[in-house]
């Protein structure tokens, strides 16, 4: 039997305390003063760990117990298009969402390969220059205010935040932070493509008014405008995109994965498109993703705000980007609410810059440690399976034979998986994106 089949999986609930209240744009109406998240551990039959994450506001998940242990215990872990399959089979029968599970697999195979995971997609270390993205809406005096902090920090570029009532508050909020920094790289998320308005109201832009700010941006000249319109009103983001000069971009919580994105990128929704990896599928899916965009001429750089580990994994694709260079990442940052030390609250390292820079973690897999002591303080474990719990909850399901019955049926599976794997040269990880790309 491999070793790298996996033997163990713990889901926790985490709330990380914030350094103070933060009000995020995109929830109007809402004072956040936890990081809230679903942690998942994975463990291989060598005890190698890896590590995955998603934004959770509570116990959303917690009904995953009875699928992840019969689903994922016994496959290897590097066997990463048979660790998809079983993902997308969970969507089939009521699970959607598991796509951050595949994170935690590429950290086990850069751990077991002593290799961060940028290497194993042929990348290179260094460091990435980073853009502040700021998440609470302001008016334009406390924007120039802002982005004058951001600039003493030694950030070159801002990401600023609009949905005012009116139009004439979001143009006025970027004309006065235009005007007072002339020379600093702005762009602006309007919060458009998946308006959430279930605690306040909030403005819900149709394409005149999309039309209208992106033009007014254009002339102020914004880096990009981003997320305008819904998410998935592919016929309207082309139109607008075709009617106006400044860069669009979006894409970060189209969660329908690569043919998702091959319907955007032709219909040339976006400039600059932003998959994040624990939305859209994992690491395998995004980078089959960055790939599309390669051939089409299309920029990328992810979405990174949902929590450290979250950021983690994205910085892992982006770093393995040819050009990265010239490109800025998104770096999450609203203090007093939303810092390091809130954001990243279970890493032993969190993601500190350095004057608007970031270095890449040379660490092996997904390049950071969980602090346990953290974890033990700010999370509740509430799923723990093995293969004993797993055939003892199957015994209780549905009775001592047909649990037996199950399990032979499946153990065989699994070993001719094994032995195909074999047969094919016993390294499933060779091209970890081939199923993909095809």
């Amino acid at each position: 039997m491999s070793g790298m089949r996996i033997a163990r999986i713990e889901l926790f609930h985490v709330a990380v305390p914030l350094a103070g209240p933060f009000h995020p744009s995109w929830i109007p109406g809402f004072r956040q003063v936890e990081n809230r998240f679903d942690l998942l551990r994975i463990e291989t039959a060598d005890g190698v760990v890896g590590w995955s994450a998603a934004p959770s506001m509570g116990g959303e998940r917690e009904g995953w117990g009875q699928f992840l242990g019969s689903y994922f215990l016994g496959e290897r872990a590097d066997d990463l298009a048979n660790v998809r399959q079983r993902i997308r089979e969970m969507g089939y029968l009521g699970h959607r969402g598991g796509g951050f599970i595949e994170p935690a697999c590429w950290d086990i195979v850069g751990k077991a390969r002593n290799k961060p995971v940028y290497e194993l997609l042929g990348g290179t270390g260094g460091r990435v220059k980073l853009y502040a993205s700021t998440g609470e809406m302001r008016t334009g005096a406390e924007r120039v205010i802002e982005v004058q902090e951001r600039r003493d920090e030694g950030f070159q570029a801002v990401k600023l935040r609009v949905h005012a009532e009116t139009l004439e508050e979001d143009i006025e909020q970027i004309r006065m932070t235009r005007e007072a920094h002339p020379d600093v790289v702005l762009g602006v998320d309007c919060n458009q493509a998946w308006r959430v308005a279930a605690i306040a109201d909030c403005a819900k832009w149709d394409y005149d008014r999309a039309l209208a700010f992106c033009k007014a941006a254009e002339e102020l000249d914004f880096a990009w405008v981003e997320e305008p319109l819904p998410q998935d009103d592919y016929e309207a983001i082309a139109r607008l995109n075709a009617a106006t000069g400044v860069t669009l971009a979006g894409g970060e919580l189209n969660t329908g994965g690569l043919p998702e994105f091959r319907h955007m990128v032709a219909r040339g929704c976006y400039d600059w498109y932003q998959p994040d990896a624990i939305m859209v599928g994992g690491v395998s899916e995004t980078w089959a993703i960055v790939n599309l965009l390669k051939k089409s001429g299309a920029a990328y750089s992810p979405h990174t705000w949902t929590n450290g580990i979250g950021f983690a994994i994205n910085l892992q694709i982006f770093a393995a980007t040819k050009g990265r260079e010239e490109k800025f990442l998104e770096y999450p940052l609203d203090p007093p609410g939303w810092v390091p030390e809130g954001r990243d609250g279970l890493l032993m390292d969190p993601f500190h810059h350095d004057k608007g820079f970031l270095d890449i973690p040379t660490k092996p897999g997904l390049g950071f440690e969980i602090d346990e002591s953290q974890l033990r303080r700010h999370g509740r474990r509430w799923y723990v399976a093995n293969k004993v719990r797993v055939a003892i909850s199957t015994v209780f399901d549905r009775g001592l034979g047909e649990a037996k019955k199950l399990g032979a049926v499946r153990d065989a599976r699994l070993d001719a998986r094994e032995a195909e794997l074999n047969a094919q040269g016993g390294d499933p990880f060779l091209d970890p994106v081939a199923d993909l790309l095809t």
